[in-house]
């Protein structure tokens, strides 16, 4: 990590003071950089689209720029509900498929754009609490879904990160592979 990113958090957590959360020492901190970076890139090209302009077609073939903003939000609310239920302690399945849900799908492109956006808004706010409420023992631990499929909680930033750059050119709204970060291009 950077002198100049390590610098920043210090002086962040001097002006925020008692009280206030902060990753565990040992979370994945450039993909959390990533991810929440990707968040606010996402967020923008989303916020400058007008709301007829959702129902247009994304850069995926079969998927409105609705259905796509509907995608990233049920992912980060999933990887949210991951999260929880491995902080939460349970050592059993997780109780349905580490996957986006197709009536989810359905359901969000139904939304008003309004609720959309806050899907989008909302879910992305839960994950990051998720994260900043995560210990160094719960970043190393691996959830198994109901279909078997196992995968490292320290995966999830990386994956919603990867997920919020790419989609956020998918949405074909303006953003930019060279605004990316470089190690993710």
């Amino acid at each position: 990590m950077s002198t100049a990113l390590d610098d920043a958090r210090a002086a962040l957590k001097e002006r925020q003071g008692l009280g206030a959360r902060y990753d565990a020492p040992g979370a994945p901190a450039r993909e959390l950089d990533w991810a929440r970076r990707g968040t606010a890139y996402f967020a923008r090209i989303l916020n400058d689209l007008p709301d007829d302009a959702l129902d247009e077609p994304s850069a995926i073939i079969g998927f409105s720029r609705r259905r796509l903003i509907a995608q990233v939000g049920y992912q980060a609310r999933l990887f949210s509900e991951i999260v929880a239920w491995a902080r939460s302690g349970q050592t059993a399945p997780f109780p349905k498929e580490a996957a986006v849900s197709p009536d989810d799908l359905e359901f969000g492109i139904t939304q008003p754009s309004r609720a959309l956006r806050y899907l989008f808004e909302h879910s992305a706010i839960h994950l990051n609490v998720e994260w900043r409420d995560m210990t160094d023992a719960v970043w190393d631990q691996s959830v198994t879904d109901i279909k078997g499929k196992s995968f490292n909680l320290r995966q999830t930033p990386l994956l919603r990160a990867k997920s919020l750059w790419q989609h956020a050119l998918d949405l074909k709204a303006g953003a930019r592979k060279t605004d990316l970060p470089i190690e993710l291009r």
